[in-house]
């Protein structure tokens, strides 16, 4: 009987301030995970400046695949498919790599393979827990997205809710600035809550019920209206006002303080709503994963709940949960092996590509 042949994906990442790629073996061995952070660049305006990010995934991305491929001991004559995130993203950002991916592939006659990049957070659990399969529910948690999701298949995802407005990344970006933290507001929050009371004040948690938010307001967005939706605007803004009171008052306000007990509130939303659908649902394997799944709070709370709901609880390291390629190769891999990997040469960039979408 003929050995089944290993399959080598190399995988591009370029969403928005990372330039990564990885080779990985079957899915869920990695070889080489190479990542280019920008993140002292972009400290510098407070945020990811599109076009900078653009401009150096174009310098970095050559070199970054030929790290790749030499850490991982192979060339592009070993390699089986190419794959990429095509969305969401920002849009410069992500035609640099679909441009590169789209060439190599071309110039090789190689298999190109477009990787939805939320379901590359998902996927990232498939690295970390080699027994993990399908079905189980996950939340991706990052600074453009937040989604609880029933995993039904590889690639196969039901939306249970996701953000009304703010995303909790982008939430804990804007209180940090608002604190003098700076960027990147997630790890400086993380880091300073530590010295802080994270019951010092209590800010509102947000929960939305059927006809919009029982403690806050917000715009209704094109999705129909879910009570495992979330919120993170009105908290936001709650922080800006008692910053704002204090100061009009002359009142002192304690930095850990106010990073401590707004990092509580978002991590008390995020438990509650997935404990919820857990206990709903019938769900006995929980999972996170996006930027802000790196979260020690988060990861200590969640870790909590699930053991007291009986249900068992997976999360990647903290370098699977940043922007990488790794990941982008393991949700590739399924579809390769489903036989869908042939994107086409007319494979673009879409900014704002739905969970679920092709």
């Amino acid at each position: 009987m003929e050995e089944k042949k290993d399959v080598l994906i190399l995988s591009i990442e370029s969403s928005c301030d990372e330039t990564a790629a990885a080779v990985t073996r079957n899915g869920r061995t990695v070889l080489s995970n190479v990542i280019s952070s920008q993140i002292d660049l972009h400290t510098l305006f407070g945020g990811v400046v599109p076009e900078i990010a653009s401009r150096k995934h174009t310098e970095k991305i050559n070199s970054v695949i030929q790290m790749a491929l030499d850490k991982a001991g192979v060339t592009l004559d070993d390699i089986d498919a190419i794959a990429v995130t095509y969305g969401p993203g920002l849009v410069g950002a992500l035609l640099v790599g679909v441009a590169e991916a789209k060439a190599i592939a071309w110039a090789r006659k190689l298999p190109l393979i477009g990787v939805h990049h939320i379901e590359g957070h998902v996927s990232a659990n498939y690295i970390e827990h080699p027994d993990l399969e399908p079905p189980f529910m996950c939340e991706i948690i990052s600074g453009g997205h937040t989604h609880l999701v029933i995993v039904k298949d590889y690639g196969e995802f039901e939306i249970l809710g996701r953000t009304r407005d703010d995303a909790a990344g982008e939430a804990f970006d804007k209180v940090a600035r608002a604190i003098g933290l700076g960027y990147p507001g997630g790890p400086k929050i993380d880091k300073v809550s530590k010295e802080g009371d994270p019951h010092a004040i209590e800010f509102p948690r947000a929960k939305v019920v059927d006809k919009g938010i029982s403690t806050l307001t917000f715009a209704r967005g094109e999705h129909q209206m879910s009570p495992y939706d979330f919120s993170f605007s009105g908290l936001k803004s709650a922080v800006l006002n008692y910053l704002n009171k204090c100061q009009m008052t002359g009142e002192e306000w304690n930095q850990a303080d106010v990073a401590a007990s707004f990092q509580q509130a978002v991590v008390d939303t995020l438990v509650d709503n997935a404990m919820r659908a857990v206990k709903d649902y019938g769900v006995k394997k929980f999972a996170i994963a996006g930027g802000v799944a790196s979260n020690s709070a988060l990861r200590a709370a969640m870790a909590e709940a699930c053991a007291k709901n009986k249900v068992d609880f997976y999360y990647p390291s903290p370098i699977l949960c940043t922007d990488n390629a790794a990941m982008i190769g393991t949700a590739a891999y399924y579809e390769y092996i489903k036989g869908n990997y042939s994107s086409g040469w007319d494979l673009n960039a879409i900014p704002n590509l739905k969970l679920g979408e092709r």
